[in-house]
């Protein structure tokens, strides 16, 4: 017997599977799921649409519009007769899908709102390197990321982790803050808080991330700044630089994985220092050594693998 409310999930990415999972093998009401169309043959990725499988898997009705405004996408859409809908990674919803349910629409963000608004929390706390994140729910209401707040789950970001390591640890505890705030609603034990009344001195942003801002800025960033920014884009979508050989010979070089020296030393700002097992770029304070990386044309690597890779090895450097 399927539990009281009807519910519609939406969700778009591997994040949104864990949410789903925990709500449907709970036995939890899921008439309907709403996720992305399929992106084009060209660019799909093995096991890129969990979301899509699980429905399929399970027979439970499923939309990927295109357009959420299209009147026969609506048609369907209003025949579920949802109660609540849930909202785990996907685009902006117009008010029209939004406003629909009686009990409303929640969404789980990826960060202690109302820090971190926006679509890259999770690159964006790292990059600047904050000691915690978390996740939050709340009522979806007319400005983005900033309805009631239901429940929040804060958690430690470790000095050395990832973006990919810290959304893993993420998505393993995202299925249970969901699953917590639907039940809080539905015994009516949660007491939305409005996040105007929380306070902070001063609030961060994370905006879509861009190619530019992946670059890698090395006579003006320090040694924290430039490694917190390689670790917050790390796997995707990738800090980089270009990697000079000679004045005329250059490649776009990104780099994954890296450890932090300090030191003091005579080498110019972008020095690329090669031994036969370690490249070290220098810094103000001392030297970035890189341990994952990937040239331009060539796949990604280990240092070793790279290094080996590379024919000149002397007056290299980055910019």
């Amino acid at each position: 017997m399927k539990k009281f409310p009807r519910i519609v999930f939406i969700g778009s990415t591997p994040f949104s599977f864990f949410s789903l999972k925990e709500l449907y093998t709970r036995k939890y009401n899921i008439v309907g799921i709403i996720t992305a169309p399929d992106p084009p043959f060209s660019i799909r990725k093995k096991n890129s649409f969990p979301i899509k499988e699980y429905a399929l898997e399970n027979h439970i009705p499923l939309l990927q519009p295109k357009n959420l405004l299209d009147s026969s996408f609506l048609r369907n859409f209003t025949m579920w007769k949802a109660d609540i809908q849930i909202v785990v990674s996907f685009r902006l919803l117009p008010i029209e899908i939004w406003s629909h349910p009686k009990m409303g629409t929640f969404n789980l963000h990826a960060s202690l709102l109302p820090q971190y608004k926006g679509p890259a929390p999770i690159n964006w706390a790292i990059i600047n390197g904050e000691d915690k994140t978390g996740l939050t729910t709340f009522f979806i209401s007319n400005q983005v990321d900033s309805g009631n707040i239901l429940l929040q789950k804060e958690i430690e970001v470790k000095r050395d982790e990832t973006a990919g390591e810290l959304e893993n640890k993420l998505k393993k505890i995202s299925g249970s803050i969901v699953r917590k705030t639907l039940e809080g609603i539905l015994q009516k034990t949660i007491k939305p808080i409005p996040q105007k009344i929380i306070s902070y001195s001063s609030l961060k942003y994370a905006p879509k991330i861009s190619s530019i801002d992946c670059k890698i800025h090395w006579k003006v960033s320090s040694i924290d700044d430039i490694y917190n920014k390689i670790r917050g884009l790390s796997p995707y979508p990738s800090a980089w630089t270009t990697l000079f050989f000679k004045e005329n010979r250059f490649v776009r070089f990104k780099i994954f994985l890296t450890k932090k020296i300090r030191k003091t030393h005579n080498f110019p700002i972008g020095s690329v220092i090669i031994s036969s097992c370690e490249m070290k770029i220098s810094v103000k304070e001392g030297f970035i050594s890189v341990i994952e990386g990937q040239i331009e044309g060539k796949k990604k690597m280990n240092i070793k693998n790279l290094i080996n890779g590379i024919k000149i090895r002397k007056n290299l450097f980055v910019r």
